[in-house]
């Protein structure tokens, strides 16, 4: 009976430990970067992540109501950047285990850019997919 407690034990402290990992790591910073992803206008799914890219007739007030429907969205916040530099970083995570995925959003010439992608893992089940596409569509884009 002890070696089934201990062993319970055991794998409790493993998952609480790989929980507070996701939860806890550092974000590299690099994730927040969008020199040379910018694309021409349309939806790109990716590997693990999303991108979209519209042009609106201005890219400035687009990112504002981009950015006020982000901010909005349950358990994110914005991390880097802002409207007024024309680049924003957000990290959304996700409600079980708290999984950061990251979404920048940057002016690009006339075109207003969306990319989210995962942090940990290969696969986002196209989360990030749906929550871009949510986000544009709210936003009229």
């Amino acid at each position: 009976m002890k070696v089934l407690i201990w062993s319970v034990a055991i794998v409790v402290v493993l998952i609480a430990a790989g929980d507070a990992y996701v939860r806890l790591a550092p974000i590299d910073p690099a994730r927040f970067a969008v020199n040379g992803l910018a694309k021409p206008p349309g939806d790109y799914p990716e590997t693990g992540g999303f991108q979209g890219a519209r042009t609106p007739g201005d890219p400035a007030a687009a990112m504002d109501a981009l950015d006020r429907i982000i901010r909005a969205t349950a358990r994110t916040r914005q991390v880097a950047g802002s409207v007024g530099a024309g680049h924003a970083s957000y990290v959304t995570r996700s409600s079980l285990w708290g999984f950061p995925d990251v979404t920048n959003v940057w002016i690009s010439g006339d075109t207003l850019q969306i990319r989210g992608h995962l942090v940990f893992g290969k696969s986002d089940l196209g989360v990030n997919a749906k929550r871009i596409k949510g986000w544009l569509d709210e936003a009229g884009l």
